[in-house]
C-alpha cells in the first residue's frame, strides 16, 4: 500500500476512452528528495473517515488522506511536463480533477 503525502486524480481522455489515475507526491527528507508516482489506473475506490483507498489495475492500493489534495512543487513540475507533452501530441487530454469531486461516484472501469 502506498500512502502519499499529497495526491491528485488525473483524468486521461484518449480518443473516446477515459481513464483515471492517482498522481501521488511524497515529501523527501534531508538525504533524499521529493518523489512522485502514478498508479496504473483506478479500478475502484472505498472511503473511510479520513481517507480514500484507490485500487489500481496492477493491484496496488493508494491510501490518500482527505485534506491533502495537492502536489509538492517538484511533483507539480513533473505533472506540468506531462500535461504539456500531452497537449503537444493532441491525442491525449490530461486534466486534474476538481478537489470536491465525489470519488465514490466516478465510473472508473478500465
Amino acid at each position: 500500500m502506498e500512502t502519499p503525502d499529497y495526491w491528485v486524480i488525473l483524468k486521461f481522455t484518449v480518443e473516446d476512452k477515459i481513464y483515471y489515475k492517482v498522481f501521488a507526491s511524497f515529501v523527501g527528507g534531508y538525504l533524499d528528495g521529493d518523489r512522485w508516482r502514478m498508479n496504473s489506473g483506478i479500478v475502484s475506490v472505498t472511503e473511510s473517515d479520513d481517507s480514500y483507498l484507490f485500487a489500481g489495475a496492477s493491484g496496488s492500493v493508494y491510501s490518500c488522506r482527505k485534506g491533502k489534495y495537492r502536489t509538492t512543487a517538484y511533483a507539480q513540475q513533473i505533472l506540468e511536463g506531462f500535461m504539456s507533452q500531452a497537449y503537444d501530441v493532441k491525442e491525449i487530454l490530461i486534466e486534474i480533477m476538481p478537489e470536491d469531486t465525489n470519488w465514490t461516484q466516478v465510473e472508473y472501469g478500465l
